[in-house]
């Protein structure tokens, strides 16, 4: 049992490490191949009906977990026990991370900010997030940049490495699956307002966890902890999304700016609630968010590896605990 536990810590570390030095690859993703099958599913099972999105939530994500499985038990079996594990978590950490990739996506569209391309900024934006970019100006894409950093964060590192702590490879793989459905049919268009509810529900609930270590983790990397610490207990509950508000509300008062407002979305206009009580976001805090993130996806990776190896050793432990199976055995 203990061996188990420090193959996904050893895999993990591996792969958020393959991650930081390559980034996404630009063609041939594995998310990539499973966002083209969910859209083949969809073809086949799209009803304005929730029962026929929830057939479709769980063929996709379990289908993916479940294949994860089988690729450990088939893993194991060829290359042994602890070499397989520490091959296939690496793997998959390194695909469904997107920690790099995002840095660079919004440094991207700081630097267009910067040089004041504001079009160039408009057309890299889509990326990130899913805004209408043209009724943008330069301060509400760099708003946009900030706040989808923050979500992000959340999103393509911290809730992938906790369910890969709980559950492994299998736990990775599930995790990236119900993101991206949610990301797929799980907005609120006259399309997926029914089909789309199972996917965006399961969403919710699997990115829970991650999104309230996040909030933590921002808390403790940022450079204004008691900020962060009050935006979130004041802001987080505001916003429309469970998860994204506490995360956006702790990089919010980390930062020093105000997040939410105004924003057009699919199509139609919202209008959120603010978070944090400081000034508006500039082009320069882009830069200042990525690297927040960053000290961010680093501290969630030591988290979880150090997690599993404490659960690891009290259940591999507890044989010795008094009254326990070991001391039994010992007796007899």
């Amino acid at each position: 049992m203990r061996a188990d536990h420090a193959s996904f810590a050893c895999g993990a570390a591996l792969g958020f490490l393959g991650d930081l030095a390559t980034g996404d690859p630009r063609r041939g993703h594995p998310v990539a191949a499973f966002g083209r099958a969910a859209l083949a599913a969809e073809r086949r099972l799209w009803r304005d009906h929730r029962g026929y999105g929830a057939l479709h939530t769980v063929l996709c994500a379990g289908g993916a977990a479940a294949g994860a499985a089988l690729l450990t038990r088939a893993g194991r079996a060829v290359a042994g026990r602890h070499r397989a594990d520490i091959a296939l978590t690496a793997a998959a950490t390194w695909a469904v991370l997107g920690g790099t990739t995002l840095g660079r996506e919004a440094r991207a569209v700081g630097g267009a900010l910067a040089a004041g391309d504001v079009e160039a900024a408009r057309e890299r934006l889509p990326h990130l997030c899913g805004r209408d970019p043209q009724a943008l100006d330069a301060q509400a894409i760099a708003r946009a940049v900030v706040e989808s950093v923050a979500e992000n964060t959340s999103d393509a590192v911290v809730g992938a490495l906790v369910w890969g702590a709980v559950a492994g490879v299998p736990g990775l793989v599930a995790f990236r699956a119900v993101n991206t459905l949610d990301a797929m049919v799980g907005h609120k268009s006259p399309r997926y307002r029914r089909f789309g509810w199972a996917a965006a529900r399961l969403d919710d609930v699997a990115g829970w966890p991650g999104a309230r270590l996040t909030a933590v983790l921002a808390t403790v990397a940022g450079p204004d902890p008691r900020g962060a610490r009050r935006a979130w207990r004041r802001d987080g509950r505001r916003h429309p999304s469970p998860n994204a508000g506490p995360v956006e509300a702790s990089f919010a008062g980390a930062l020093g700016v105000r997040l939410g407002g105004t924003l057009a979305y699919a199509g139609r206009v919202e209008h959120r609630p603010v978070m944090g009580d400081g000034r508006a976001v500039r082009t320069a805090d882009i830069d200042r968010a990525v690297r927040l993130s960053r000290r961010v996806g680093a501290l969630a990776l030591l988290t979880s590896v150090t997690a599993r190896l404490v659960v690891g050793r009290v259940l591999s432990d507890r044989g010795g605990v008094p009254g326990g199976p070991g001391e039994r055995r010992g007796k007899r």
